[in-house]
């Protein structure tokens, strides 16, 4: 499967989510290639740590933030691989662009906040782009960086927002807004894996999962 985890508006935690599902991948077995297509580089920093640790599983990991290579490499490697997972966007760019039209699946990650929810429409009309080109681009949309009270406002009208958006899925399975998950993304890893365990941030992550892989 190729999986982009993009969005034109920065600060949602695309690179965040990104890291956490390619080891996630990787811990259940699965030959994962992480793409970092932002040119500021965060993910393969990341992973760069991890590699530096010897950390277990190892992950491939390249950063091609012009979409012309991008397309290219994915096109000459991807059998190589069980999964590739690209971090695009932060901005409306030929990466995020060539990913879309690559990819099985997009994820785009929002806050619950006014902001957030507006740029969904801007994906929107990307994905309409890529789906005019290719077929059966699969899109959904997750809250990120939710608030943590089960019962917040802002959570439940950030989801009934996309509903209005009828390009996306909704998965009914936010990330809250938890401080491991930025603590282990610094050390290249993911919150199932952190020797601090937070079960909370482990279940949430592994119930979006879940949902993403068996569409």
């Amino acid at each position: 499967m190729i999986l982009t985890v993009g969005n034109t508006k920065g600060g949602v935690g695309k690179t965040t989510l990104a890291l956490n599902i390619a080891i996630a991948r990787a811990l259940a077995g699965r030959d994962v290639w992480l793409i970092d297509g932002d040119r500021q580089g965060t993910a393969q920093t990341a992973l760069s740590i991890r590699a530096d640790s010897g950390k277990t599983p190892g992950i491939a990991c390249a950063q091609y933030a012009d979409g012309p290579l991008l397309r290219n490499q994915v096109k000459q490697q991807q059998d190589k691989f069980q999964d590739i997972i690209i971090d695009a966007g932060g901005r409306d760019s030929t990466a995020l662009r060539a990913a879309l039209v690559l990819s099985d699946v997009l994820l785009v990650p929002f806050q619950p906040r006014s902001y957030d929810v507006w740029a969904l429409d801007d994906m929107a009309a990307l994905v309409d782009e890529a789906r005019s080109v290719r077929d059966g681009l699969r899109a959904f949309a997750v809250l990120n960086c939710a608030d943590p009270g089960e019962t917040s406002t802002d959570n439940a009208e950030a989801a009934a927002a996309v509903q209005d958006v009828p390009q996306f899925d909704y998965l009914p399975t936010p990330i809250r807004r938890r401080k491991v998950f930025a603590n282990a993304a610094g050390q290249g890893l993911s919150v199932l894996e952190f020797t601090l365990k937070d079960r909370k941030a482990c279940d949430e992550l592994d119930a979006m999962l879940s949902a993403l892989f068996s569409y």
